[in-house]
């Protein structure tokens, strides 16, 4: 398996700022992503390409390593991952898909486990979610709906 190396992950912050937009480059705590970065390789914690993929995702999401950017990166890592391991069939649908589960992710809105079974869905090239994970989805919005909420912006 091949891995994001801290290195990368600057960068690849950087360069996602920079292409999506702008916004600041500060880092509050390199720690938290190194940390995420060491742990998704102790297969004792994460057996399974799987777990490694949702644990960097939500960690990159939620731990707020930079000022900006975090949910972006969360996405960009967590492609570049798929890309790295050779899952490039089903990175333009996680790069689609991801945006708004990404937002809902950092609003406290999806829980770790409902976004494995995003990503699962993913791994397995299904054409789209299935029933029961669209309505856990919509749920987990607060009937928000799925997307971006005007009021929120």
């Amino acid at each position: 398996m091949i891995y994001v190396t801290p290195e990368q992950a600057l960068e690849t912050h950087r360069e996602t700022v920079r292409l999506s937009g702008g916004g600041s480059y500060e880092i509050i705590e390199e720690g938290y992503l190194y940390s995420v970065l060491e742990h998704i390789q102790n297969d004792d914690y994460y057996p399974t390409f799987e777990d490694k993929l949702t644990h960097l995702v939500w960690s990159v999401n939620k731990n707020h390593s930079f000022s900006d950017g975090n949910k972006r990166l969360s996405i960009t890592l967590g492609a570049q991952f798929l890309l790295f391991n050779g899952y490039l069939f089903c990175i333009e649908r996680f790069l689609q898909e991801m945006e708004n589960i990404s937002y809902h992710i950092a609003a406290g809105r999806i829980e770790k486990e409902l976004l494995q079974r995003f990503i699962h869905s993913f791994l397995e090239n299904e054409a789209d979610f299935d029933e029961d994970l669209k309505l856990e989805y919509f749920l987990s919005c607060d009937g928000q709906g799925i997307g971006f909420n005007e009021e929120e912006e």
